[in-house]
């Protein structure tokens, strides 16, 4: 469904459903819970049709739309004064299979499937302004321009806070994909000396 202003001025207009997908996912990051993730995206999607009038037609639909829903949920987190409800997301229930190519090794798909839960568990364990810059720049592909307008901050501090998180999910990752260490053990002879 494509929406536009119909004022008979130049105009931008924009498929909603492209979006939604994307929305849902920084939703799903800022809110950690998939009931509250659904309501910022519709009440997202409400606002942008009620404004739609004031989008620039130079201006970056999915920029707009990233900007409404973090203001709905800092809003929100400011009319509770606490933190937002920390939930612990089920893997199996929340992930999305991909349908098995038949020409990839079951190997390569299963170690895929590994690194994935294992990226998406450690961003998880982010704070939420390193998760939220991760997801806009490295999954939602927004430029470090659009990603300041979003967060209303320079893009050094962008470039800086994405260095930061990197660095972070970096650390997380690296201590989690290491093989355990056996310590081997040296049989000692009757002798004293090592067998």
């Amino acid at each position: 469904m494509k929406f536009g202003p119909d004022h008979g001025e130049p105009h931008q207009s924009f498929d909603l459903g492209q979006y939604l997908d994307g929305l849902y996912g920084y939703a799903m990051v800022l809110s950690r819970n998939s009931t509250e993730s659904e309501d910022l995206v519709q009440e997202t999607c409400l606002r942008a049709l009620r404004a739609i009038g004031g989008l620039r037609a130079e201006g970056s639909v999915k920029s707009w739309l990233f900007t409404i829903l973090r203001n709905i949920w800092l809003n929100q987190l400011r009319q509770r004064r606490t933190g937002p409800d920390l939930i612990e997301l089920d893997a199996e229930e929340n992930s999305v299979y991909e349908p098995t190519d038949a020409a990839q090794d079951p190997h390569d798909g299963y170690v895929n499937r590994v690194e994935h839960e294992q990226v998406r568990a450690a961003i998880q364990q982010l704070p939420v302004e390193f998760r939220e810059i991760i997801i806009l720049r490295e999954y939602e592909e927004l430029s470090y321009q659009e990603i300041a307008a979003l967060l209303d901050c320079p893009p050094g501090t962008v470039m800086s806070r994405l260095a930061r998180a990197r660095s972070r999910l970096r650390d997380l990752l690296s201590g989690g994909l290491t093989a355990p260490q056996i310590e081997k053990k040296t049989r000692t002879s009757s002798n004293g000396t090592a067998a």
